[in-house]
């Protein structure tokens, strides 16, 4: 690992410098968690989607840490049973940033840039992220920048959607995945992309490493909530999203370089 890129993963590991409030989507019709740094004009903002049968809950910590390096995060809890439409949960997503930059936030001293909109998500939500993404929807949010983590084939197809998206992407994979494996899905859809995309595997990662706690869903998926993979996927994902939508170039350095346990993967051929 070279050592800017060392020094920076350590650094976005860590909690950031802003306090964090936490509010409920629902006041404003969107069942849902948001979490926004105490204060900041101009913010970046991020929509976050739950995998399959997850409630938002389950990555109350990834939200609080990019909320407390600066981006405003909400994370609809709708479709969340098993039956869910893929395609209603990826509006919601972009319901979630018209939320963002259309209603007031905190006591008024906060507002999101709706220039600085990005989109992330675990599994089927990682699925739905892509799909929003790529919706063609010229008076909602343009999207500057996606995010999954172990993304899963969704109905639309993701792997299609790619195809539209022309924005950076990054996708995080687990090596141990029995559910939504990286050389199936992940590389699917980077070889999809339109746009700049990296993959990167973290070979120890299961399904569910990318989640927090204990739910009676990990009686019917793999894997369980994994400290390792939740700092290397943290910290990746405040560079992402700090240098895309932020544009905090110090951090470029992360996203170019190989770091232990999260190496890029060749570009497609």
């Amino acid at each position: 690992m070279a050592p800017k890129a060392k020094h920076l993963l350590e650094e976005l590991s860590r909690k950031g410098p802003h306090p964090v409030l936490r509010g409920d989507l629902a006041l404003v019709g969107l069942p849902g968690l948001v979490l926004t740094p105490a204060s900041g004009l101009g913010l970046p903002a991020v929509a976050f989607g739950h995998g399959w049968l997850q409630p938002p809950t389950r990555y109350r910590e990834l939200l609080r840490h990019l909320a407390s390096w600066g981006i405003v995060v909400a994370a609809p809890a709708t479709h969340a049973g098993p039956l869910a439409s893929h395609r209603l949960l990826a509006a919601d997503l972009r319901t979630a940033l018209d939320v963002c930059t259309g209603v007031r936030l905190g006591d008024g001293n906060l507002s999101v840039d709706p220039a600085r909109l990005g989109v992330a998500g675990h599994a089927i939500g990682g699925g739905c992220a892509i799909l929003a993404a790529a919706m063609d929807d010229d008076t909602g949010p343009k999207i500057k920048a996606v995010a999954t983590l172990a993304p899963a084939e969704t109905k639309p197809y993701a792997s299609e959607a790619a195809t539209r998206c022309t924005m950076p992407g990054l996708h995080l994979a687990g090596g141990r995945d029995l559910v939504a494996p990286a050389s199936g899905n992940a590389e699917r859809i980077t070889h999809a992309w339109a746009g700049p995309v990296q993959l990167r595997v973290l070979p120890k990662a299961t399904h569910l490493g990318f989640t927090e706690g204990r739910h009676w869903s990990n009686l019917l998926l793999h894997g369980k909530a994994d400290p390792a993979t939740h700092r290397t996927a943290r910290a990746l994902l405040t560079a992402f999203f700090l240098v895309h939508l932020a544009g905090r170039t110090e951090y470029e350095p992360l996203l170019t370089e190989d770091v232990k346990g999260a190496a890029i993967q060749p570009a497609p051929a």
